[in-house]
């Protein structure tokens, strides 16, 4: 399954088992990103079915995702059906970019930081928010043997078992922030934890 198309088939189901999930907290997680970015032009970078479009308040929109079938449920003024290691933008086009849980299904996170930092304007920043294991041994396990039994019985409710399943193990592959951007081009200014035991992060970057 390509990362694009890991929840085509479930679109019009997806936000509202993110938010059963997160226990009504997905919104309020974005939003501790959101808040920290410039005004001006954004680049909602996987955005889905358009989850955070109601947080974005004035901005200038531009709603990227490689599904289709998500963007069609998406009420953005501009749509671009498009990857992040490909960015269909001129350089330093953007004020700001929004990311959340998309990291972790990318198929090169280099490639999309660089592309991301192309299309920033000086003194623009990003704004990440995405899950993985909380930190510390101990409950990384913990949160591991929850998961497992979690989120396929999750998917089951909308048939979409494979997918949540995915979900699952992606948590595993994907590291802490602080790796993940620490060689970054962008540079690196905060991280946060966020939701039971930590396992929901953000970050904030900029442009050097």
């Amino acid at each position: 399954m390509s990362n694009g198309a890991v929840f085509t088939d479930i679109a019009s189901r997806y936000d509202r088992l993110n938010s059963i999930l997160s226990l009504g907290k997905d919104s309020d997680w974005r939003v501790t990103a959101i808040d920290r970015l410039p005004r001006g032009r954004i680049l909602d970078l996987g955005a889905g079915t358009g989850a955070a479009n109601e947080v974005f308040g004035d901005r200038d929109v531009v709603a990227l995702d490689p599904s289709p079938e998500m963007l069609a449920l998406n009420d953005a003024d501009h749509r671009v059906v498009a990857v992040g290691e490909r960015l269909p933008f001129a350089d330093e086009s953007f004020d700001a970019v929004f990311s959340a849980y998309v990291f972790r299904n990318l198929d090169s996170v280099d490639a999309t930081v660089a592309e991301m930092y192309r299309v920033l304007r000086p003194g623009g920043k990003a704004g990440i928010v995405d899950l993985g294991r909380p930190p510390g041994t101990v409950a990384a396990s913990i949160h591991r043997a929850g998961t497992s039994v979690v989120l396929p019985l999750a998917g089951m409710t909308i048939g979409a078992r494979d997918e949540y399943t995915y979900l699952h193990h992606t948590l595993d592959k994907h590291p802490s922030p602080e790796a993940l951007f620490g060689a970054s081009p962008l540079r690196l200014e905060d991280t946060w934890r966020m939701g039971p035991m930590g396992f929901v992060w953000g970050a904030l970057l900029a442009k050097r």
